[in-house]
């Protein structure tokens, strides 16, 4: 929309992002607590990362590029702390504790992920600075929770996988148990968290009241499991690994070509009929084995064998472009190079590209946010920081002079 109250020929100024003013403290390492932070620098938050000292967030030392993890800017770092800025404190020096104390009074949130309990051994967990800071969103995301028997347990995201039934349903009768692929308990944990701090603010911009959350990795996973649980809960059906094939209708999985392998969705019986009638078997729609879904989803084995005859007659490419235009869902399994590279995430700019680190030889790249607005950008402005990269700025905005500065690095306070 135009500005009435614009000059003539003047530039429009970007609008502020969806939290734009919010400024978050991140205390988290490796993933699903960066990725929370993360979501909320790409909604416009300011996020400023307190790292430990010489070492800072695991990620900095995780990822496919040697020479990166070396200079403390691993792959798995880059690919959630765009945007943000570092600030390296020592918690457990009463100097740099006190610098942390002060930083918490600028703060709109603070998210953490260390086992229950260690915030609030040193004096900063959600019931002492809300104490002091009523409107302070508190967010800690574990394993298990903060309550419970497992509360105290280490846990990563293959440990939670197994533990939540996922890795229960994944694969086939036999693969499974089988791990999802990537990282899927942390991302929903981190997802989980960030839609919960913005729920939170969203109260407090009303009340002025903060929140303290707990998230639970296992119950955040949990819960996005949706049919998988019900089925069991109210129909009494013990989830069983399916593989490729989609448990609520049929056919609807992966599906052999000429050339590779073609996802097929034909969830509605206009569209099982239209699918048999591209591929030359009109003859399927009137077989009693397959002529509704409760009998096309009892035989679907069969039926995945005369579709997968039919489709050996072209590419998966072809018949992905044939079957949507005819309104039958369908897509090629890409790789993540692929996709990456398709025209579809390319013209909607997802990757953002940033200048090389100093001292590297090739642009960082990165992906935005999942979601696109009707104003606004879906990146962040910059790259991710090198270790302690904003520590003094910092703590000059907090009143810190360069000889403080300079007396709390001698004393290993930052």
């Amino acid at each position: 929309m135009t500005d009435p109250t614009a000059e003539p020929g003047a530039a429009a100024s970007p609008p502020p992002g969806l939290l734009a003013g919010v400024r978050v403290l991140d205390l988290t390492n490796v993933l699903a607590g960066p990725f929370c932070a993360y979501q909320l620098a790409l909604a416009g938050a300011e996020v400023i990362k307190v790292e430990v000292p010489g070492t800072g967030d695991l990620a900095r030392q995780l990822g496919a590029d040697p020479d990166l993890n070396a200079a403390l800017m691993g792959a798995s770092f880059l690919a959630q702390n765009a945007g943000k800025r570092s600030i390296t404190l020592n918690l457990k020096h009463a100097d740099g504790k006190a610098v942390f104390e002060r930083l918490v009074t600028t703060a709109d949130v603070l998210v953490e992920n260390f086992r229950p309990g260690v915030m609030d051994r040193l004096g900063l967990g959600a019931a002492s600075l809300r104490a002091r800071h009523p409107g302070l969103v508190y967010a800690a995301i574990s394993g298990f929770g903060q309550t419970g028997p497992l509360r105290g347990n280490p846990a990563y995201d293959q440990i939670v996988q197994g533990m939540s039934g996922v890795m229960s349903v994944t694969g086939d009768a036999e693969t499974a148990p089988l791990r999802v692929g990537y990282p899927v308990a942390d991302t929903i944990g981190g997802l989980t968290a960030a839609f919960a701090i913005a729920a939170a603010l969203v109260r407090r911009g009303r009340t002025g009241c903060g929140e303290a959350i707990d998230v639970s990795m296992l119950e955040a996973t949990l819960v996005t499991m949706g049919w998988q649980v019900s089925n069991w809960l109210i129909a009494g059906k013990r989830p069983e690994p399916l593989g490729n094939e989609n448990m609520t209708a049929a056919p609807s999985g992966t599906f052999a070509t000429a050339d590779g392998p073609l996802n097929i969705a034909a969830n509605k019986q206009a569209q099982f009929e239209t699918l048999a009638r591209l591929i030359g078997r009109p003859d399927l729609i009137t077989d009693p084995r397959f002529a509704d879904r409760e009998a096309r989803k009892s035989h679907r084995i069969g039926l995945k064998a005369e579709i997968e005859r039919a489709l050996a007659a072209d590419t998966a490419q072809a018949w992905e472009a044939r079957l949507n235009a005819a309104g039958v869902p369908a897509g090629r399994v890409l790789t993540v190079p692929e996709v990456l590279a398709h025209p579809q995430v390319r013209d909607r700019d997802l990757v953002a590209t940033y200048p090389p680190m100093p001292g590297g030889d090739r642009p960082i790249q990165v992906v935005g946010a999942g979601y696109a607005t009707s104003e606004g950008e879906r990146t962040v402005a910059g790259p991710p920081p090198r270790l302690g990269a904003d520590t003094d700025a910092i703590l000059a905005e907090l009143g810190f002079d360069p000889d403080a500065i300079a007396r709390l690095r001698t004393a290993g306070a930052i």
